[in-house]
């Protein structure tokens, strides 16, 4: 779901109405931020394994590294248009607030400043989900080369690009270091914040830690690929070798 990926304006509570919108939207980053880390280099480790595998086993079969890519585009180009759309139901918007909102009722004092936030900004996040083009956000993550977008079949291949990535994401959730690093990167933008730097910085501190734990949660509890139609939602799944994805990907070529 894309750029939206997902910076922010201001954060908390007894700060002024004319904090900037960079700074109101920081806290909303920080909620958001579990499912954006570092999910360029999620995708990209994926695709070179499997065309190291792929080489190995198509030599003959494939004429060039080219159908691969093609490959891989779509699949990104249709993910995301699947996970665009999930993100602009009124469903998901309204069941996402609500999650926020039970987030904020951890924050204490704070609780009614957050809510207040959430309800004003995370309809400005909506949008810019909204706003995403698939070819264009494939393009950014350098996984296509051009426009070529080509609606694929809700395949198997889909599904397994969709839980190699959830999988990958729960790794990342899960690694101290990974953990770290986001919070180091929240941190360095509440150096931004002109006189709020203090009280942004306690923010990430207190909480940053709660909402990774709450974001590895829910993705451990949820089937996120079937939610955004990446796979059947009766579809019983095992995540398959790279040997049995890249047969399944030569044999879909």
């Amino acid at each position: 779901m894309s750029e939206c990926p997902f910076a922010t304006r201001k954060i908390a509570l007894g700060l002024s109405e004319k904090m900037s919108l960079r700074a109101k939207f920081l806290f909303l980053a920080l909620l958001f931020s579990w499912t954006i880390a570092d999910a360029r280099s999620f995708v990209t480790a994926d695709i070179i394994i499997t065309e190291i595998v792929l080489e190995t086993q198509i030599e003959n079969k494939v004429p060039e590294a080219l159908e691969r890519n093609e490959l891989v585009c779509s699949m990104c180009e249709n993910f995301t248009a699947q996970a665009v759309d999930y993100f602009s139901q009124n469903k998901t918007q309204e069941e996402i607030i609500q999650t926020l909102h039970q987030a904020c009722a951890e924050l204490k004092s704070f609780e009614q400043q957050c809510v207040m936030l959430v309800d004003y900004y995370a309809t400005l996040f909506f949008v810019e989900i909204g706003n995403i083009r698939p070819e264009e956000f494939c393009r950014k993550v350098n996984l296509c080369e051009g426009s070529t977008y080509i609606s694929l079949p809700r395949s198997n291949s889909t599904c397994v690009f969709c839980h190699h990535l959830v999988e990958e994401v729960l790794e990342k959730l899960k690694d101290p270091d990974s953990q770290l690093e986001i919070i180091q990167m929240l941190l360095k933008e509440c150096n931004k914040m002109e006189n709020y730097v203090k009280e942004c910085k306690r923010v990430v501190l207190q909480y940053g830690p709660l909402i990774l734990v709450n974001g590895e949660k829910f993705l451990e509890t949820n089937n996120l690929c079937a939610s955004i139609h990446a796979c059947k939602a009766s579809q019983q799944f095992s995540l398959p070798s790279i040997e049995e994805e890249a047969a399944t990907f030569v044999a879909e070529a």
